[in-house]
């Protein structure tokens, strides 16, 4: 079976935020995740990408089957995943999923259509994974020409420019909700790039009155800093919503950092003033119970969904353009992606190291077996990583020899060294 590309996943179309946020992966611990994938068999390469909008896994799987169930093996372990919850992912093989990373990099899967961070995204972890050595020969052929795709739908159509961030729907809610800015008081919790492109963009509406609290006192002051505003301390925090109008969440915390009890008894010293609160976090900042509390105009993510979504019919030609641009791209670049993986040396190669491994195994079985179902399994997914890396490392040192003379050398002595017999070459064809 030949590797091909294959993408699993949840987002924002498939479940809630209350799912999305179960399997997230924050950054800390995305290295260890692709670590404990790359092991796994079925996956050759692999990119993890988590974000408020999604988590997925993109693989270069030897076996999509066994890939998938690599994953599956995994989101059970680390997230409890059960049988109902899978029903919330995903599968993607081949020029689906191409065209499926080729969306996301573009921004024409994203809460709003054209939405310009979602490159940045896709970028930070394709270089996580270079990191972990985990997206190699295919995987970054793959994330590269997503990236020049995105650049080519952002120089030949206008959606770019016609994108609404999150952060702008803040404003259309506030301004909605108050009309002009420039006396309303605004609370913003977390200091890192989410609150700081909310206040960005309250500011230009107008606003003029920032509070900042971050665990880090010096990341608030930066933004009190740029914004004019002030900084608060935990205990400020019962004072401080008690007399805002708008507060917004964004900070990197496990747990809320506003449950119903804080706003309730904010909404008492207020005696029902309105306010209205915005949480932008994954895992969530904000108990969604306080929608209950007389007087709280509650949004978090798949609320500000829905306000962006309304915006979307200025966009619609440019996304219909540019879904023909990605589409037109696939299948050429995709058969090519295919064309390089068949290399007869290369294939013989892993047929060989799978054929060593494999008789090594049982040799190990027989003096100190019977194994049992874990043990065996880690046992094949290590020697499955072995035949990965040795034979994905070839290759990539075949591609990169400028000279054929070379590339022949090469050749010649990994089939001396592992006495293989190639195969005449066959180009595979793969339908859309």
């Amino acid at each position: 079976m030949d590797a091909t590309l294959v993408i699993i996943g949840v987002n924002f179309r498939t479940s809630p935020i209350a799912v999305r946020e179960r399997f997230w992966i924050p950054p800390d611990e995305q290295v260890d995740a692709l670590h404990s994938l790359i092991r796994s068999e079925g996956i050759e390469e692999v990119v993890v990408l988590a974000t408020c909008a999604r988590t997925e896994f993109i693989l270069w799987a030897s076996d999509p089957t066994e890939g998938a169930n690599s994953v599956l093996r995994f989101l059970t372990r680390k997230f409890d995943l059960k049988l109902s919850d899978w029903s919330n992912f995903y599968r993607l093989v081949d020029n689906s999923a191409l065209l499926h990373l080729f969306r996301v990099v573009a921004g024409l899967d994203s809460f709003t259509v054209g939405e310009p961070e979602a490159t940045s995204r896709v970028q930070a972890a394709w270089h996580t994974a270079q990191r972990a050595d985990t997206s190699n020969r295919f995987l970054d052929a793959v994330i590269q020409k997503s990236l020049d795709m995105a650049s080519l739908v952002k120089a030949e159509t206008a959606l770019a420019m016609s994108a609404v961030s999150i952060s702008a729907a803040c404003v259309e809610l506030a301004t909605d909700t108050f009309g002009a800015l420039d006396e309303r008081s605004i609370l913003l919790i977390g200091a890192g790039n989410g609150a700081e492109s909310a206040a960005r963009y309250l500011h230009r509406a107008g606003a003029r009155k920032f509070a900042f609290l971050d665990p880090v006192p010096q990341n608030a002051e930066r933004l009190a800093t740029a914004f004019n505003g002030r900084t608060l301390g935990p205990a400020q925090l019962a004072s401080e919503l008690a007399t805002a109008d708008l507060v917004i969440a964004a900070a990197s915390s496990p747990t809320f950092v506003l449950d119903y009890a804080d706003l309730a008894a904010a909404m008492k010293s207020r005696q029902s003033l309105p306010v209205v609160v915005v949480d932008l976090a994954l895992p969530r900042n904000i108990d969604p119970e306080v929608r209950s509390l007389t007087g709280v105009f509650f949004y978090n993510l798949d609320d500000l969904e829905q306000v962006l979504q309304g915006n979307s019919a200025q966009q619609h030609d440019a996304a219909v353009y540019a879904e023909k641009i990605l589409n037109a791209a696939v299948p050429g670049f995709y058969t090519r992606l295919l064309a390089e993986q068949d290399l007869p040396t290369i294939v013989a190669l892993r047929r060989r190291l799978e054929e060593i491994c494999g008789q090594e195994l049982r040799s190990l079985e027989d003096q100190f077996g019977p194994f049992t179902e874990d043990q065996q399994h880690a046992l094949h997914s290590l020697a499955s990583h072995i035949t990965q890396r040795i034979a994905g490392g070839m290759a990539r040192k075949l591609k990169e020899l400028p000279e054929q003379a070379d590339q022949e050398q090469l050749t010649e002595a990994v089939q001396r060294l592992f006495h293989l017999e190639t195969a005449r070459r066959v180009t595979p064809v793969r339908s859309n």
